[in-house]
């Protein structure tokens, strides 16, 4: 298991130093900004549609490694897919990061790439900082002008 472990966190930390999407989207459909004001996470998620495909989906913020990688790995998992399939997918995420640890690994078996994140469920804090682009994300897909926070939910 702690192959396994430092595997995730060798993806983990490439995302971070390396984040994929990131930058400011343009033309973009929608943007919606997100704050985490426990770990002081930040970003903006743009989004670009073509009907109800995800054409193009980009992230812009500073926060904690969770946070950033979180994002990267998000936009790509989300590019190209219906609305449908990212708020699914979206359910898949959240589902697995609030679960028990052991539920986690269950969860994680359907996420393929995502499931390095599965063991943030033994930290609490952290739940935020991993789940905060999904939320910024669901609020620009659905239309949302508000500032996401991790404080109105998890």
């Amino acid at each position: 298991m702690s192959d396994l472990r430092d595997l995730y966190q060798e993806v983990i930390l490439d995302h971070n130093k390396r984040p994929r999407n990131f930058g400011v989207l343009t033309p973009a459909d929608h943007h919606v900004d997100g704050h985490n004001p426990l770990c002081g996470d930040r970003l903006t998620v743009y989004l670009r549609l073509e009907g109800d495909r995800i054409a193009d989906v980009s992230f812009v913020g500073t926060g904690c490694a969770i946070s950033k990688a979180s994002a990267s790995m998000m936009t790509d998992s989300v590019k190209g897919r219906t609305v449908a399939e990212a708020d699914a997918l979206f359910t898949s995420f959240h589902d697995m990061i609030t679960a028990p640890p052991d539920a986690a690994a269950a969860a994680a078996a359907t996420l393929g790439k995502l499931a390095v994140f599965s063991g943030v469920s033994e930290y609490p804090t952290r739940v935020k900082c991993a789940t905060l682009a999904w939320h910024t994300l669901q609020a620009a897909l659905h239309a949302s002008a508000d500032t996401v926070s991790t404080e109105s939910g998890d």
